[in-house]
């Protein structure tokens, strides 16, 4: 992809994501995602109805009538976007692949967080660390982000979350909001999951394609691993193959759940024929 056609493509997810974190999910964001605690900010004449325990004695007694405390939200927050850019995500039965998906949702979550001030950092992954961009603001650094998450092309088509994880526990060593957007098309990560979400708010992005759950019976067809480069014919019309893809796709999709569950990470699951907004929405709203 030439260096114009990038831009222009950087600028056309800025003003689409953008948009959607200015006018819905900023306040939702920041509802969702708490400051680091409470920290002194004025004091004001006391007010009917006001906590009686917030009472400054002290400015009370010089003045000679009630005035109270006033505490504000600590509100700078670290946003860290994992994102898989294994080969499986370049796939896709609609108008978008995984990646354009996932691009998109990353640029949102990311102009979201910088409208309340939080600092923001990403790393590509595949089966190693592709990209570390440590956590900055700024409007250049976002748009850095999206550059990336474009253009930037893998070593290795394989992934690893696992290894994803423990990278993240390296390089951040205070709390931070975390998002793993992929389709997680692999297992093996829940040791270091559990470990890594009892420092970190950490939600997973399952990012699929409809078409990934299951085959049709059109005969023979050559397929390709997008991992592994791995061709083979396969005959589609063998009832028994088609029902153990179904299977192993379900018991991926079951172990996601379970192990984002059981380890107190929140879940969001979007395909590409669906709106990522509602999903995203939906999710805030129950946090």
């Amino acid at each position: 992809m030439e260096t114009k056609e990038i831009l222009k493509k950087v600028r056309r997810i800025e003003i689409k994501t953008r948009r959607l974190s200015d006018h819905i999910f900023s306040g939702e964001y920041h509802t969702s995602f708490k400051g680091k605690g409470m920290s002194f900010a004025e004091v004001r004449q006391y007010q009917y109805g006001d906590d009686i325990r917030a009472i400054d004695w002290n400015v009370t007694a010089r003045y000679n009538e009630p005035f109270v405390k006033v505490f504000e939200e600590e509100r700078e927050l670290t946003l860290m976007l994992m994102v898989d850019i294994s080969g499986s995500q370049d796939f896709g039965s609609t108008d978008d692949f995984k990646r354009d998906v996932v691009t998109e949702i990353a640029a949102t979550l990311a102009f979201s967080a910088t409208t309340n001030n939080d600092k923001i950092g990403l790393i590509l992954f595949s089966d190693q660390i592709e990209l570390f961009i440590p956590p900055k603001k700024g409007k250049s650094h976002i748009l850095r982000i999206i550059r990336e998450l474009i253009q930037f092309q893998p070593k290795s088509n394989k992934t690893n979350i696992s290894q994803a994880f423990e990278y993240l526990s390296k390089v951040l060593k205070k709390k931070a909001i975390v998002f793993v957007l992929s389709d997680f098309m692999t297992k093996d990560y829940e040791k270091i999951l559990r470990i890594a979400a009892k420092r970190h708010d950490i939600t997973g992005i399952k990012v699929t394609d409809q078409r990934e759950n299951d085959l049709n019976n059109v005969g023979y067809v050559l397929m390709q691993d997008a991992e592994t480069g791995e061709s083979l014919y396969v005959n589609t019309g063998d009832a028994q193959l088609r029902k153990a893809y179904r299977d192993h796709y379900q018991d991926l999709e079951d172990y996601f759940t379970k192990t984002f569950t059981r380890s107190g990470a929140g879940i969001i699951k979007t395909g590409t024929h669906e709106s990522y907004v509602k999903k995203l929405l939906a999710y805030f709203k129950a946090r």
